[in-house]
């Protein structure tokens, strides 16, 4: 069973739900307010907010889909949809803060009455509940491997920090008019900058993950060392992994006894295969692929195997790979 199915990823589809409904609250609040109180800060806030609305919703839609089962013309699942979610927020995101910022900075010379004590409680509740919400999504996300929830995490994160920016300009307008009166329409580009820097963030970590980055190191020494732990298994030639969804997909080259009948070694395969799934519950699936063990592997293969490509000799033995 892929992980994308399990109860964990139901969880994180009810998160996810309750950050859709915090940010739609939060957004009327903050804009209502921000057009009330005549704050160009707080009305950025809300605009942000209604921003957050449509890449929780789009998380939402990730996940649902990333539970989908295999199909005919999609054999390694949909867990790719949940990245792709990912890399959609993180323009959602970085298109929302070139636009607070735009707005800002078209306003700074504007003069008018300076915000209202309201807008200071308005941006205080926001900080609240994006607090709550950013540490319930990250120990989920975290949990069930998700990273369109750990995106809306951070983005949740930093409508914290913009907030604090926000809430900061405001109560120097509110202290001072004539003096700190602009602070406002900069802390509302302070949000946009923000916004946009998270942005950047989630775009490069999506992409890190549609271009097959290999996981860290720990993990798969991990792998290894669980492919090593079976009987027959002699040596571990290479062993690569890439994220689909909430799991990883693993390929490896184990050696075993070359007097060994190819049904004995598709037998240790098959063992591999079923101890690395279950001691390793972030791994959705493994290829085997048996080779001959010689003496010369006997020290157990170079650190950085890992990450060059195949040796010749490897390439001209006989194997049998086993799904």
């Amino acid at each position: 069973m892929d992980l994308p199915s399990r109860p964990e990823a139901r969880a994180g589809r009810r998160v996810a739900l309750a950050g859709i409904c915090a940010s739609v609250v939060l957004a009327a609040m903050n804009l209502v307010v921000g057009v009330w109180s005549q704050s160009a800060a707080v009305f950025a806030t809300g605009v942000e907010f209604a921003g957050d609305v449509l890449a929780s919703t789009v998380v939402l839609f990730g996940l649902v889909a990333a539970a989908k089962p295999p199909d005919d013309n999609h054999p390694y699942g949909h867990g790719r949809i949940e990245t792709l979610a990912a890399f959609v927020v993180g323009l959602v995101l970085c298109a929302g803060g070139a636009g607070i910022c735009w707005n800002a900075l078209q306003a700074v010379g504007d003069r008018h009455a300076p915000p209202s004590l309201g807008a200071i409680m308005a941006l205080v509740v926001a900080i609240a509940v994006r607090a709550v919400m950013s540490v319930l999504k990250f120990r989920v996300g975290r949990r069930i491997r998700s990273s369109s929830l750990v995106a809306d995490a951070w983005n949740d994160a930093v409508d914290i920090l913009s907030a604090g920016a926000a809430l900061l300009a405001v109560a120097l307008a509110v202290y001072d008019s004539e003096r700190f009166l602009a602070a406002d329409h900069y802390g509302a580009f302070v949000v946009g900058v923000v916004v946009v820097v998270t942005g950047l963030r989630v775009l490069r970590d999506a992409s890190l993950e549609l271009m097959d980055t290999m996981p860290d190191p720990p993990m798969m020494a991990r792998v290894r060392a669980t492919a090593l732990d079976v009987e027959g298994v002699g040596g571990v030639d290479k062993a690569y992994a890439r994220k689909t969804g909430m799991s990883y997909r693993v390929d490896l080259h184990i050696e075993v006894d070359p007097a060994m009948s190819v049904a004995a070694a598709h037998a240790v395969a098959g063992q591999v295969r079923h101890r690395v799934r279950a001691d390793l519950p972030w791994v959705a699936d493994v290829l085997v692929h048996v080779e001959p063990f010689t003496a010369a592997h006997a020290q157990g293969p170079p650190a950085r195997d890992e990450h060059m490509p195949a040796r010749a000799a490897s390439d001209s033995r006989p194997g049998v790979t086993t799904p």
